[in-house]
């Protein structure tokens, strides 16, 4: 974590900030909206193109599986192949964040997945399609842990769901670019140059992350501490705000007591059975959608805007909910049972389409709002040398549903040529989630220390 400036500017702070109880809450909002009109809009953007190049291979397969003659299982397998390498290099990607800064680190991660991305371009055969997808994995493990580790040294514990809720809208902000921007790459330029769609997709999707990468040189610090734009007070009461909360709260702070500590890997069940929805949603939905009964690749590409879009509204709103009224658990719980009944209302298969991208739609606001609310949580609980590691490792363990869930929704798709046993499973493990999280997690105000 960054260091604390001097003490004198921390008496700076006091005299700044020493103020009526409304005129100091209008002060802190005033600086908090300063700090997120200077460090969240370019972190957005980092953060929707990861995930539009993380994706864009669920459009891909449209045509791509027909192309290179790939099986469904062998798809899977494939983006399944992602996250080995991504679990792999997610803790040491995170501790180099703490060790040498946020700059540097964000520069080599985009940088490194934008030319793998692009390289995409070349696959002909499983083996450059596995080794590729390995690669993008290693490149980008530590991006997601990195920016909630980095909105740490920004924000205290009692303001993130609602700034995480802005990264998670970029997840939907990115199925709605995919389903524009994909379907119309793979249409109408198929064949230019004699590529197909999918190849010019990877290549016009992926360029954009170099192009990052190469800003973050210029954009980034690594902390309040060396924010030329902020004032010392601004500073000092920053760190004061967020250091003075985590004391509060009794968090685990040694990288050794979050390794023992065993709520971090009840953490880690909670996010693996979250991502397993939310990556359901976010690689097979175009398939979901063909089995609705649209069958043109731009009009499936249009109708993932729909889900994706609400579900971008609706998880913020609900966050900041959430933030509003101090309360994580009850409203975690809400989404993930809700969620959870959505994908099991999805095996219905109603005649009318019109109903089913409706449960599809709420499938996606219950799933993709719960994922800010959860990461307020932990993120509450780790600080100091232990944050670095300890949110690393919950996403780490919990981002292996990556590799068990393509490849396993994959071979019951195979099997049965039907998603529906996959959607019941999912839904139990949203439902224990919403469970684990109530009975495994205090209540504000009753947390122990650890």
């Amino acid at each position: 974590m960054p260091q604390s400036i001097a003490p004198d500017h921390g008496s700076e702070a006091a005299r700044t900030y020493a103020a009526p109880a409304q005129q100091l809450s209008q002060q802190d909002d005033a600086l908090y909206r300063k700090v997120s009109a200077r460090v969240i809009p370019f972190l957005f953007v980092c953060y929707v193109v990861s995930f539009l190049d993380r994706i864009n291979i669920g459009f891909a397969q449209l045509q791509m599986k027909h192309d290179l003659g790939f099986s469904d299982a062998m798809y899977g397998l494939g983006a399944a192949v992602f996250y080995v390498g991504y679990v792999l290099c997610e803790v040491p990607s995170n501790m180099l964040l703490a060790r040498f800064g946020a700059r540097r680190t964000f520069m080599r991660i985009m940088l490194l997945w934008g030319i793998a991305s692009t390289s995409m371009m070349f696959v002909s055969s499983p083996t450059q399609f596995y080794a590729l997808r390995f690669l993008l994995g290693v490149f980008e493990a530590g991006f997601f842990p990195g920016i909630v580790l980095y909105l740490t040294y920004w924000y205290p514990a009692r303001r993130r769901a609602a700034v995480f809720s802005i990264f998670f809208a970029g997840v939907a902000v990115a199925g709605v670019l995919g389903g524009l921007i994909s379907g119309w790459i793979m249409r109408d330029m198929a064949g230019v140059a004699g590529l197909a769609g999918w190849r010019w997709m990877f290549v016009i999707e992926g360029l954009p992350a170099v192009l990052l990468g190469l800003m973050a040189a210029f954009w980034l610090v690594d902390g309040p501490e060396k924010a030329r734009w902020l004032t010392d007070a601004e500073k000092a009461h920053l760190l004061a705000q967020r250091d003075g909360e985590s004391d509060h709260a009794h968090s685990t702070r040694s990288f050794g007591a979050a390794l023992r500590n065993p709520r971090v890997y009840l953490f880690a069940f909670i996010y693996f059975s979250l991502t397993c929805a939310s990556l359901t949603l976010n690689f097979w939905m175009p398939l979901m959608i063909r089995d609705f009964g649209v069958h043109d690749v731009l009009a499936i590409s249009l109708y993932t805007v729909i889900p994706n879009a609400v579900g971008a509204v609706g998880l913020m709103w609900i966050a900041r909910r959430s933030d509003r009224r101090g309360e994580r658990r009850w409203h975690f719980a809400a989404c993930t049972i809700g969620g959870g009944m959505a994908l099991a209302l999805l095996t219905l298969h109603l005649a009318s389409f019109a109903a089913m991208m409706a449960i599809l739609s709420v499938a996606a606001v219950l799933i993709f709002a719960a994922l800010p609310i959860f990461w307020a949580v932990p993120s509450a609980y780790l600080s100091g040398k232990a944050a670095a590691a300890g949110i690393a490792l919950i996403s780490s363990i919990g981002i292996t549903s990556g590799i068990v869930s393509p490849w396993a929704i994959g071979l019951i798709k195979t099997h049965t040529g039907s998603m529906d046993n996959a959607l019941y499973l999912l839904a139990a493990l949203l439902v224990t989630s919403g469970a684990a999280l109530v009975t495994g997690v205090p209540a504000a105000g009753k947390r122990q220390s650890h």
